[in-house]
């Protein structure tokens, strides 16, 4: 995981700005994740909290949430007891990922009381815990733990607030060398994992990171790398950054880590390196959550519509022989006098090829030569009618099938409020159960496109699901800016608000459609472009589906690092 204890001591080390300020706002807009608005005369910031079990982490964050009609109980008990309070102290335990808050305010008698918000980030053991400082009494938790559960420890209103156990680790600040040369078994091998068992607060990435520098696994090496890392904690020489890797497992960490190979993003400030790198992660996660039974829904009428496409496909090649079930009709309407009741077939001159070539028509042994002849021609009406219906239905099967792969592909990118509007779609197209309930009667807001803007600033929306994309090309674009779509696949739409945009701005956008559509993990990606004026909604059509002309073809690689920098505002990135 790379948010480890050192990641975790620079974070703290970014909030002391806050002491002396005030808990302004408290939100919790998932089970999961909690929103301090914090305030003080030297800073303001929301803080977030996040007890996700895969993306545990706690930072500054700039990305809007949105918060539910109704806030969970321990949001609202978390506001009774710290709204308004006063941030005494934000403290590190040692290098562990545990984080102590302490507040005081005053209760509803005016009497002062000490408060403190124990932040437990250690993946699925992750936890926020409110207790009383003095008495260490738990007034509540995010998660309750009974004893059924822990036998170390039980976390429940009430009892007595117990730390995680101790792991015998050393601490990186106060230990030296000689105290990790000593522990380190050199002939068992794999010293990086000795490292994390050592030394608190070392991540895996950052005991590779010791051992690239070393070069050599022998005690003098290891010994001046780890100093060196030492010396970079202990004097705060942070180098934030994201590395981009090929197989989808990229990293961050507050440390240089130079043994990463990948495209690298450096960052200032902790604080807005956390909020890139999970801006996406997270989300997508808190959305597959959100989404799971939409999209195993989706995955359901997929695979539905490809089996019926399967049997249509074959019920119209069957009706493709509806001129062999007619020519046998007539043959045998011909040739009566050379069969009778109980043949099972009989050979017939075929009359209408030159060749006067000879036939063999399989008869039922049980039916008259007249109701024989019958049977053939009753087969062929009904081939005939079948093959107009089928080809029908299998226009329609394919299209519903296209419909759904570019919902499946928005689920990919969708936002918490991207899928509350897909099943909006699904439940007014009949697919879904419409909910009912009062805010079913107020006048329905328009989609919010997303944002993203192009290296000279040049403003690049995109829609994220059928709704935003109906609204985005048909309403919101002018007939002259530049529209661009993934060829031939699922994808977002995508409007330059530009008439004749730069050929930058265009491959700017280009990798905006091709990373928000089916082929974001491919290379080389063929986006279309061309005027708005040129793309239709043809009447009837399902959400998100036009058809266009006069397009041009980009060929573009999606880049995930370009995409997060490219939804920053220009203002906020210049430096």
């Amino acid at each position: 995981m790379p948010y480890d204890g050192i990641v975790t001591h620079a974070a703290v080390e970014s909030l002391q700005a806050f002491i002396g300020g005030r808990i302004a706002k408290i939100y919790q807009p998932t089970p999961t994740d909690l929103i301090l608005n914090l305030r003080s005369r030297q800073a303001r910031g929301k803080l977030l909290i996040s007890i996700n079990a895969a993306f545990a982490r706690m930072h500054l964050t700039e990305q809007a949430e949105d918060n539910p009609q109704e806030p969970p109980m321990f949001c609202m008990l978390l506001r009774k007891h710290l709204e308004g309070s006063i941030i005494e102290r934000i403290e590190q335990i040692g290098f562990e990922r545990i984080v102590h808050i302490d507040l005081r305010s005053r209760n509803e008698l005016g009497d002062i009381t000490e408060k403190q918000l124990i932040i437990e980030l250690m993946g699925r053991h992750s936890n926020v815990i409110l207790i009383e400082k003095e008495s260490k009494r738990i007034i509540d938790s995010m998660k309750h733990l009974t004893s059924a559960v822990n036998r170390y420890r039980t976390v429940l209103p009430g009892e007595t607030y117990v730390s995680p156990p101790d792991q015998g680790k050393l601490d990186p600040i106060e230990m030296d060398a000689q105290d990790l040369i000593h522990r380190i078994e050199w002939n068992a091998g794999r010293i990086d994992r000795q490292i994390v068992d050592i030394i608190s607060g070392f991540s895996p990435q950052v005991a590779s990171e010791m051992v690239h520098r070393a070069k050599l696994p022998h005690q003098e090496a290891i010994a001046k790398a780890f100093l060196e890392i030492q010396s970079e904690i202990e004097h705060h020489l942070y180098a934030p950054a994201i590395y981009f890797n090929d197989n989808g497992k990229d990293d961050f960490h507050v440390l240089s880590l130079t043994f990463e190979q990948g495209k690298t993003e450096s960052f200032t400030d902790i604080n807005r390196m956390l909020d890139r790198f999970y801006a996406v992660k997270a989300q997508t996660d808190a959305v597959r959550q959100k989404a799971g039974d939409l999209g195993h829904f989706i995955a359901l009428e997929l695979k539905k519509n490809k089996t019926k496409l399967k049997k249509l496909s074959k019920t119209l090649k069957e009706a493709e022989d509806a001129d062999k079930y007619r020519l046998s009709g007539e043959l045998l309407t011909a040739s009566m006098h050379l069969f009778k009741r109980g043949d099972r077939h009989v050979d017939v001159i075929n009359y209408y090829d030159p060749h006067q070539t000879t036939v063999t028509i399989t008869l039922n042994p049980n039916r008259t030569p007249s109701e024989n002849a019958q049977a053939y021609f009753k087969k062929y009406n009904k081939a005939k009618t079948a093959k107009q219906v089928v080809a029908e239905q299998v226009r329609q099967t394919k299209s519903e099938i296209a419909y759904f792969e570019g919902l499946a592909q928005q689920i990919e990118s969708a936002s918490l409020k991207d899928i509350e509007e897909m099943r909006e779609e699904l439940a007014e197209g009949g697919y879904l159960k419409k909910k009912r309930s009062g805010r079913d009667r107020k006048k329905k807001s328009k989609p919010v496109i997303d944002q993203y803007y192009a290296t000279d600033g040049t403003l690049i929306l995109v829609g994220k699901n059928n709704k935003q994309n109906d609204y985005l090309t048909t309403k919101e674009a002018y007939r002259e800016e530049i529209w661009l779509h993934a060829k031939n696949i699922p994808g977002s739409h995508v409007v330059i608000r530009a008439q004749e945009p730069n050929e930058s701005v265009l491959l700017e956008a280009a990798s905006l459609a091709a990373y928000f559509s089916k082929s974001r993990m491919g290379s080389g990606v063929p986006v279309d472009y061309t005027k708005i004026k040129y793309v239709k909604k043809p009447s009837g059509a399902k959400p998100g589906f036009v058809i266009y002309t006069d397009q041009r073809t980009l060929y573009v690689t999606p880049d995930e690092s370009l995409v997060l920098k490219m939804k920053e505002k220009p203002t906020s990135r210049q430096k």
